[in-house]
C-alpha cells in the first residue's frame, strides 16, 4: 500500500496516576464526535477497563499502543490504519509520562507526537508552569498544552494559564460532583453503570475547549506501507468457543481480531448464564475478568461446569487465563472471605486478598518465539500442580507467572496478547507443542 495518510495526534499524559488523563480523554474525545470529527483512541500499555470507556466515548475500538508488549512495526500499523479513518487520534498514556519501561514519553518520542499534559489543579495554582515545564524539558517532548483538571473557578484558570509560560492551556474541567466509580482493579465497567452515557455526556459539557489551541495542532502523517499484512489462516476451520459475561470482559480487540485474521470461527458463550461450551467448539478460551464478583452464581452453574469437564475430558484445548484460570480451581474464596466450589479442572483453591499479587509487563517463551503480554492480579492460587513453565517479567527478565499445563488445559494468571505472536497462539488452541 503506497501513499499517506494524515490525521491531528494527541498523547494524553500527565505526572501521575490520579491526575484524571481517562476522565480528560473521554472527556475530549466525546467532545470531538459531538463536534462532527471521527476520533480514533488508543491506550498505552496493558488495560482492560479504561478502554471498554474511551470505546463509549469515542464510538469505535480502543485498542493497545506499547513498545514492547505490542512492538514498534505493530504501534506504526495501527497508527497509520487509524490515521485513514479518522481526523483525530488520541492516545492516553499510563501512570506518569515517563513511567515505565517503555514509558509513554517513549512513545511519544519514536512517532512524533506531540504531548498534552493532564494536571490535578485542585490543590495549585502557579506550580501547575513548573511541573508542566518539568515534563516538558526532563525528557524532552514536544509539549502541545496542558488541560487543567479540576479547576474551581476562571480565576484560577487565569493563574494556571499565567503560569504556564508560553505553553498553551488548551482546556480545562471543572470539579465533577460525581466521579466514575472505581473497584480494585480499576474503574467500574461501563456495561455496569446503567448512566454511563450521562456520565460522559457530563464530562464534555464541562470540558471548556480552546478552540484557537485546536486549530493550531499540525496534523502528523504516516506511510501507509506501514500497515501489517495479513496474519497466515492458521485457524482455518477452527472454532474458538470464548467466555464473554461480566465475570470475563477481559477481552483485547485486537486478540480477537487476531483469532478472525487466522481463519478461526469465534462463538460466545455465558458462564453466568449458565451456557454449557458451545457444541463443536475446537477449542476454549476463558479470558480474564471479575469472577470473584460472581463467585455465588458462578458456583451454581451446573451446566457450564458440567460441559467444562466434559470438553477437557475430550482433550479439547482449554486456554485460561487470569479470571479464566480462577474458575477452574477447586474453589474460590471471593473478597468477603465467602467460599464458592468452582468447576475442579486444576486442583487447590483460589483466593482474594487486599493487597496486588502481580502486576507487570511478561513474555511467554514458546516455540515459536515470545508471546508476550502482562499481568494484573489480587488473588493468589495455592495447589499441588506443578508449573509446566514459568513467564519472564519485562524488563527484568525475572521469573514470573506460573503456566500450568493439565491435559489439554493451559492456565495461568498471564494474560497474552495474541498478535505478539500469532503461531504461538494457534499452537495453544489447536493442541499442537507450544
Amino acid at each position: 500500500m503506497v501513499g499517506t495518510a494524515s490525521a491531528r495526534v494527541l498523547l494524553v499524559s500527565a505526572v501521575a496516576s490520579g491526575q484524571g488523563k481517562t476522565s480528560v480523554t473521554a472527556a475530549l474525545a466525546r467532545k470531538l464526535v459531538q463536534r462532527g470529527q471521527q476520533v480514533r483512541v488508543f491506550k498505552c500499555g496493558p488495560d482492560f477497563i479504561d478502554p471498554m470507556l474511551l470505546a463509549r466515548a469515542s464510538g469505535a475500538p480502543v485498542d493497545s499502543l506499547d513498545l514492547w508488549m505490542v512492538g514498534l512495526a505493530e504501534c506504526r500499523s495501527r497508527l497509520a490504519q487509524a490515521a485513514r479513518e479518522a481526523d483525530v487520534i488520541l492516545i492516553e498514556g499510563v501512570m506518569g509520562l515517563y513511567d515505565g519501561t517503555p514509558s509513554s514519553a517513549d512513545l511519544a518520542r519514536e512517532f512524533k507526537v506531540p504531548v498534552m499534559a493532564v494536571i490535578d489543579a485542585s490543590a495549585m495554582a502557579q506550580t501547575a508552569g513548573a511541573l508542566v515545564q518539568g515534563l516538558r524539558d526532563y525528557g524532552p517532548v514536544d509539549m502541545a498544552g496542558v488541560i487543567a483538571n479540576r479547576i474551581a473557578s476562571p480565576g484560577h484558570a487565569a493563574m494556571v494559564a499565567a503560569s504556564l509560560r508560553g505553553i498553551p492551556l488548551f482546556g480545562t474541567l471543572g470539579r465533577q460532583d460525581k466521579s466514575l466509580p472505581e473497584r480494585h482493579l480499576g474503574l467500574v465497567m461501563p456495561a455496569e453503570q446503567d448512566d454511563i452515557e450521562a456520565s460522559i455526556n457530563a464530562l464534555a459539557d464541562g470540558f471548556a475547549f480552546d478552540d484557537a489551541a485546536w486549530d493550531r495542532l499540525a496534523p502528523i502523517s504516516f506511510e501507509l506501507s506501514h500497515i501489517a499484512s495479513p496474519v497466515a489462516p492458521m485457524l482455518e476451520g477452527v472454532t474458538v468457543a470464548i467466555a464473554r459475561d461480566a465475570a470475563f470482559a477481559f477481552l483485547y480487540p485486537a486478540n480477537l481480531a487476531t483469532l478472525s485474521a487466522m481463519g478461526a470461527r469465534l462463538t460466545f458463550f455465558s458462564p453466568l448464564a449458565d451456557e454449557p461450551v458451545p457444541p463443536g467448539a475446537d477449542a476454549v478460551w476463558l479470558p480474564g475478568g471479575y469472577p470473584e464478583l460472581h463467585g455465588a452464581v458462578l458456583s451454581q452453574a451446573q451446566s457450564w461446569k458440567q460441559s467444562m469437564a466434559a470438553a477437557h475430558a475430550r482433550g479439547v484445548p482449554i486456554l485460561a487465563e487470569c479470571g479464566g484460570m480462577m474458575v477452574l480451581a477447586d474453589s474460590l474464596v471471593d473478597q468477603h472471605g465467602d467460599k464458592w466450589p468452582m468447576a475442579g479442572l486444576l486442583p487447590g483453591q483460589v483466593a482474594m486478598q487486599e493487597r496486588l499479587a502481580g502486576l507487570g509487563s511478561q513474555g511467554l517463551d514458546t516455540l515459536h518465539g515470545v508471546l508476550r503480554g502482562h499481568t494484573f492480579h489480587y488473588s493468589q492460587l495455592a495447589t499441588s500442580e506443578l508449573p509446566a513453565s514459568h513467564t519472564l517479567k519485562h524488563p527484568s527478565g525475572a521469573q514470573g507467572e506460573a503456566v500450568y499445563r493439565k491435559g489439554s488445559l493451559t492456565a495461568s494468571y498471564f494474560h497474552a496478547y495474541f498478535p505478539s505472536c500469532p503461531q504461538a497462539v494457534a499452537a495453544l488452541l489447536t493442541g499442537s507443542s507450544a
